[in-house]
């Protein structure tokens, strides 16, 4: 199966403020987690080639977990930023809630793919995300966004700091330099996705 064919017949499912709206927990799902401003919702329609996501100049826009089905048996899940914009506290409770509730409980999650601004990588909550998802034996791969802000040797640079500080996390942590805008690493990006969506 050509993973390309398969994203390109992406469509919105549903948007869940309960897990139990989601769908059942079978098959595969691969999820999009990140800072509210590191370029989430771009990276996955750059995945898509579709304006399938929310994306907007003000950070912290996705207020749900937005599924977005590939095939019967295939998902991407769009998570709410971390780090989120201004909300009302009950509101950025219910969201951690929510998060927490679906990395417990959610068996068919394959993966997930940790975007960072990479000016600004492995921030707090993306340790814990990272420490989370090792000691659950998901992998994670890390796209360092944003890579047409700097130039080759700056993102280099970068991604070489990044690699040596998550090489405690290896090998359930991995790490590549990516731009949604240019759309720099999607075809490394996408042999990362294959496996996890069971695709040889």
């Amino acid at each position: 199966m050509n993973i390309e064919t398969l994203l390109s017949q992406i469509k919105f499912d549903l948007s869940a403020v309960k897990l139990e709206q989601l769908p059942f927990d079978d098959g595969y799902e691969v999820v999009f987690v990140g800072r509210s401003n590191s370029g989430k919702s771009s990276c996955l329609n750059t995945f898509t080639r579709k304006g399938m996501a929310n994306t907007s100049k003000t950070p912290g826009r996705t207020q749900q977990i937005n599924v977005f089905s590939l095939d019967e048996t295939r998902r991407l899940i769009d998570m709410p930023g971390y780090g989120y914009a201004k909300v009302p506290p009950r509101i950025k409770k219910h969201w951690e809630a929510l998060m927490d509730d679906y990395f417990r409980e959610r068996r068919c999650l394959r993966g997930i793919f940790m975007i960072m601004d990479i000016r600004h990588p492995l921030k707090d909550f993306d340790i814990i995300m990272m420490e989370w998802a090792v000691a659950s034996q998901i992998p994670v791969h890390i796209l360092l966004n944003k890579a047409d802000k700097l130039t080759f040797s700056e993102s280099s640079k970068t991604l070489l700091g990044v690699n040596k500080a998550i090489a405690p996390y290896a090998p359930h942590v991995t790490a590549q330099i990516f731009s949604a805008e240019k759309k720099t690493g999607l075809s490394v990006a996408y042999k990362v996705l294959k496996p996890w969506f069971g695709i040889n």
